[in-house]
């Protein structure tokens, strides 16, 4: 087998073992967010990848794992994260997994929209039907009526606006800073930015399961970004942007595990139109040779 086509394979089954790992990583969220205060939940999810992420890079790299020539930007980026990951809290403790993710990949369509604002680039007539495709599927999972409230409603819809920002600085930032290096500040910034409000949220009537699960949150949090790394490093972006949209599938499997939730009705059909409108995307992005946006949480 040749060595391109290898680590194609490679970069694709990294990509498949980050989303799996990001759907699994959710189920446990969506379960300690309806036990215990969320903060403290997400301060867990923070402190333990920034350490783990420290042990791993930093005996490889050192010093230069701190070089940065954006500090300011740096922390912007951060706190775009901590905001997108608060907000993705609050939608599992009210949301099924599989609705969550497929809202969640709105992104790639939301940041086309926000390169022809910001950037003038052209949108041809199929990317606007397919961005419209996209909407219209993430309105028939919040749609009213439907079984969540305007407010949870708004809440993933928000996020996918501040992740679409934190992708759009990604961008720009690549440019001259290491993914490595962005992706250790992003979680130490988070880490201390919670870290000022954990003490009001702190919690010591856990059980020992939730507390190897609050661990487990962060050491699954760091893996998955570590293999998305991985597959990205290998393979291009135009490449893998379609084997995104499994996280769905997962998310789906996760939620039908560990909650008995099936998606059905208009939430089906509104998370397939969300996958379809965006592998279609993807397709125009290898046939067009254009660098699609990543979408993870």
């Amino acid at each position: 087998m040749p060595m391109s086509q290898n680590r194609t394979l490679a970069g694709i089954g990294y990509l498949i073992l980050s989303m799996v790992c990001f759907a699994i990583l959710d189920a446990i969220i969506k379960h300690l967010v309806n036990l215990l205060p969320m903060v403290m939940v997400l301060w867990f999810r923070y402190v333990v990848q920034a350490v783990s992420t420290s042990v791993t890079l930093w005996p490889r790299q050192g010093r230069s794992l701190l070089h940065t020539q954006q500090p300011k930007l740096q922390v912007l980026r951060g706190l775009l994260l901590m905001m997108c990951s608060v907000l993705g809290f609050l939608s599992l403790q009210h949301m099924p997994l599989a609705e969550f993710a497929a809202i969640a990949l709105l992104t790639p369509l939301a940041m086309t929209v926000l390169s022809r604002i910001v950037f003038k680039e052209r949108i041809s007539p199929l990317r606007w039907v397919l961005i419209l495709g996209g909407f219209a599927g993430a309105m028939m999972i919040i749609r009213p009526g439907g079984h969540l409230t305007g407010a949870v409603a708004a809440l993933p819809l928000t996020m996918v606006m501040f992740y679409t920002a934190f992708q759009l600085l990604t961008s720009y930032m690549a440019r001259t800073e290491s993914p490595m290096t962005m992706h250790f500040y992003t979680g130490w910034i988070g880490t201390a930015a919670v870290s000022c409000l954990v003490y009001w949220h702190w919690s010591t009537d856990i059980s020992p399961l939730n507390w190897g699960l609050l661990v487990m949150s962060g050491l699954l949090g760091s893996m998955a970004h570590y293999l998305f790394i991985l597959a990205f490093a290998r393979v291009t972006p135009v490449r893998l942007s379609p084997f995104l949209y499994l996280q769905v599938v997962f998310s789906t499997l996760a939620g039908w595990v560990g909650f008995s939730f099936v998606p059905a009705g208009w939430g089906l059909m509104g998370m397939l139109l969300i996958m379809v409108c965006g592998a279609a995307a993807g397709w125009l992005n290898a046939r067009e040779k254009a660098p699609p946006v990543l979408a993870t949480l």
